[in-house]
């Protein structure tokens, strides 16, 4: 049986580009969570994504991130990934 790891990459993006880039990370697959953070560091919203959860599932949450986009701050994404060992 195969372990699973977990990866953590950041990203860090302008408020116009916050819902298009976690849009991109989302189709990219792998994800079990995203959680976007201020630029000061404070955790704004945390998402855990699963294998099922796609399309209009994920609606509020993206109504969600293009309220916070609005606020044209600067965001750091971090996607947390799994990996077969």
């Amino acid at each position: 049986m195969a372990e699973e790891t977990v990866q953590t990459e950041e990203h860090k993006v302008t408020g116009d580009k916050l819902l298009t880039r976690i849009k991109d990370l989302v189709r990219e697959g792998n994800i079990r969570r995203i959680i976007i953070k201020h630029e000061d560091g404070h955790v704004l919203i945390e998402i855990p994504l699963t294998l099922g959860v796609v399309g209009v599932a994920l609606m509020p949450i993206w109504v969600a991130i293009g309220a916070m986009a609005a606020l044209a701050a600067n965001y750091t994404i971090v996607v947390e990934k799994t990996a077969q060992k």
